[in-house]
């Protein structure tokens, strides 16, 4: 299954380490959930992600306060494309667990 969105990055701070994310939107993270596959670690999904010209491959993970996904983006990706919390990106994601 192949999906597209836009989001917004946005900062969550652990007891010691900041982490950013992008939130799946509502609907498609329901689309996902209804997906019949093997149950993984904390409710995680195994995809596939392309972000401008940066690909990889990584989990997204079930977020109760976001309401649906969320997908983790290293200061790696952020800075080959240039990307700061706030700034809205264009995600497309692969579902491998599908």
């Amino acid at each position: 299954m192949r999906i597209e969105f836009e989001s917004t990055l946005w900062l969550w701070e652990a007891k010691t380490e900041a982490w950013t994310f992008v939130t799946v939107p509502t609907e498609l993270s329901d689309m996902i959930r209804e997906i019949p596959r093997v149950p993984r670690g904390f409710g995680s999904v195994r995809v596939r992600v392309r972000l401008a010209d940066q690909e990889w491959s990584t989990s997204i993970f079930p977020s109760v306060s976001e309401q649906g996904y969320v997908l983790p983006i290293k200061r790696a990706i952020r800075d080959a494309v240039g990307l700061t919390v706030g700034d809205a990106c264009s995600i497309h994601l692969d579902i491998l667990d599908a």
